[in-house]
């Protein structure tokens, strides 16, 4: 299967320029591996939605979507929390 282009929110963008160098490189390796494989083995499809998955890098949670052409990363947040979901419900 071909690879899929990244895309991404601006919300994501903001988030991930102000994490710490260390958990920057780690989500952002994430996030590009999923172009080749989209739905690695600690992906899961997040309740309540038909379209989203999640997968966790380091302490944060990359939530995002899946077409046959595209990854889109939808948000980043800390895992410890429930703040990356209550930002999602607000968009």
């Amino acid at each position: 299967m071909a690879r899929r282009t990244l895309d991404y929110t601006m919300d994501f963008l903001k988030e991930l320029t102000g994490l710490p160098p260390k958990h920057f490189k780690q989500v952002v390796s994430k996030a590009l591996a999923l172009t080749s494989e989209p739905f690695p083995s600690d992906a899961k499809q997040l309740q309540g939605y038909d379209d989203l998955f999640r997968i966790d890098s380091g302490e944060y949670r990359i939530v995002y979507t899946v077409t046959e052409t595209e990854v889109k990363i939808i948000i980043v947040g800390k895992r410890n929390d429930d703040e990356v979901y209550a930002r999602l419900r607000r968009k």
